[in-house]
């Protein structure tokens, strides 16, 4: 099967652009730190340190963005081989089924395809993202919740597959 970039970048599917930091911004800045940081290659722990002087709340949002952007280019190269009937089940394997609950639509966990089960994740994932009481996008706004509750409470649970 021959698969194309205008396939797997294709706005209707789970593929979303990247986001980016505003140019002369602290967190444009943070956000190459992290880059020349993670480039490294060195030492993880270090490469991903709060840089003196930051602010941890700054730093995880930058991290945050990143690693969503990452995550949604690599699930935008294998969508297409995952549909509703070759992946009925959003799992890790025999022995773990994901389930999605939400105060909408799904109110108690359900099972669903995992390519639906994927739509709803990254869409819920952008929508924090974009709520300014998480990540505000001014540097120095007081954060009401903060990403690393965001991070602490979801990540583990989110980022499973």
């Amino acid at each position: 099967m021959s698969i194309t970039l205008k396939q797997v970048f294709n706005k209707d599917k789970t593929f979303r652009p990247k986001r980016k930091f505003e140019p002369g911004t602290q967190r444009f800045e943070l956000h190459k730190k992290a880059q020349a940081s993670l480039s490294s290659g060195v030492d993880l722990r270090a490469a991903v340190a709060l840089p003196h002087g930051e602010d941890l709340n700054d730093w995880v949002a930058v991290h945050v963005v990143d690693f969503f952007n990452r995550i949604n280019l690599i699930y935008g190269t294998v969508c297409e081989f995952c549909t509703e009937k070759s992946c009925p089940v959003m799992s890790g394997g025999p022995r773990y089924e994901y389930r999605w609950q939400d105060d909408h639509k799904y109110k108690k966990p359900t099972a669903l395809p995992a390519p639906k089960y994927m739509n709803l994740l990254m869409d819920w994932i952008e929508v924090q993202i974009n709520n300014e009481d998480i990540f505000p996008t001014s540097m120095g706004e007081y954060y009401a919740y903060g990403p690393l509750l965001l991070v602490s409470l979801n990540f583990p649970l989110n980022f499973f597959f």
